[in-house]
């Protein structure tokens, strides 16, 4: 069953022009990704068993297909498909225990039974049945989707993430004192697996010819992943730069565009070594729960565009628009938060973003 989407390849010839130029610094404006996409239907079975593991993959695909043929992409956004099964879903290959939440909008991992941090172990497993399934799905969204759509990899996680799904996050922060080799045997072994999961997809998507993205709305004509460590909120720089930064610079070396989730204030500590992470392309901030809006966070965001990252971050019209008045455009990518909103009425406000972005140039 073909897909009649709302997105010709004209649309995907500007997407591809406008990234590029993005990425290369030739672009003086931020890139704006307005999405209308109906993402209320059934959001909660989403994130079932049954439908992560037991629904049949054809259905599956005709689900979310239903979903991008209602959708309309303006600015900088475009038909994409994330296979959202819960951030670090990369623990479920390596044989955690798959805890769907679905009433919170989420899926949490967690040993199936302890087994001591020296005897603990990672391999690649052709057999598990979450990875048969991921890739299952992967393949069949891109043999029916074609060039219509672009697949993103789902979400692996972060290796220290990944390994506090096994350790738990209290005992894996007395592990970083008590038996911090172990623990960077095992990250460095997550890592390695984490390579071939990303290549392995990679191989499944490529052939879509629609780059590559991920959950948070970044898009690039080659490799792109937004890496993540929500882990390191709880630990020292020092820690960080032992633990958490020689895996992050392994895994954005392999990528053409890498990108960090700095994720709630707690992180903020870590900021000057990501921004001399040369490999590291961009910086997503989120501010967190009971935290202002991302437009409280002007110095913190200079800080990111003036240390010569690209800066996503999730943000209201009116957000972006101070942002543009007081730093300017250049380097950001807002996903504005505003659902549902016209055709006329997203380009009515791109053109007054780009009227103040020229006005404080």
């Amino acid at each position: 069953m073909s897909i009649d989407i709302n997105f010709t390849d004209d649309d995907w010839e500007r997407i591809r022009r406008d990234w590029t130029s993005w990425w290369d610094g030739d672009i003086d404006r931020p890139m704006v990704m307005i999405e209308n996409v109906n993402t209320l239907m059934g959001a909660n079975d989403e994130l079932s068993e049954d439908f992560l593991l037991h629904k049949p993959v054809d259905e599956v695909i005709d689900y979310f297909q239903a979903r991008l043929e209602t959708g309309n992409y303006y600015g900088e956004s475009w038909p994409r498909y994330f296979p959202n099964f819960g951030p670090g879903f990369m623990a479920a290959f390596l044989d955690a225990k798959v805890v769907p939440m679905p009433d919170q909008h989420t899926v949490w991992f967690e040993a199936k039974e302890p087994v001591p941090i020296d005897r603990l172990h990672f391999a690649y497993d052709p057999d598990s049945v979450w990875w048969k399934r991921i890739q299952d799905i992967t393949r069949t969204a891109v043999e029916r989707w074609g060039d219509r759509v672009s697949m993103a990899h789902t979400d692996l996680g972060g290796n220290a993430d990944i390994l506090a799904s096994f350790r738990t996050s209290n005992q894996l922060l007395l592990d970083l004192y008590d038996a911090p080799e172990e623990v960077l045997r095992l990250t460095g072994e997550i890592t390695d697996l984490w390579k071939r999961y990303y290549d392995e997809l990679y191989e499944i998507i490529k052939p879509c010819g629609r780059g590559t993205s991920n959950w948070a709305g970044i898009w690039s004509p080659e490799r792109t992943y937004m890496t993540q460590s929500d882990f390191c909120y709880m630990i020292s720089p020092a820690m960080f730069e032992k633990f958490v930064l020689p895996d992050l610079s392994s895994i954005c070396g392999d990528m053409t565009h890498g990108f960090y989730h700095l994720d709630g204030k707690g992180q903020i500590p870590h900021l000057d070594m990501l921004l001399s992470l040369d490999s590291l392309a961009g910086i997503q901030w989120i501010p967190g729960g009971g935290q202002p809006p991302t437009e409280e966070w002007m110095p913190l965001l200079k800080r990111i565009i003036d240390g010569g990252k690209r800066c996503q971050v999730f943000v209201t019209t009116e957000g972006a628009r101070r942002i543009v008045r007081e730093i300017g455009g250049k380097g950001f990518a807002f996903y504005i938060l505003a659902f549902p909103m016209t055709a006329e009425d997203a380009a009515n406000f791109i053109k007054t973003l780009a009227d103040e972005d020229i006005g404080k140039r």
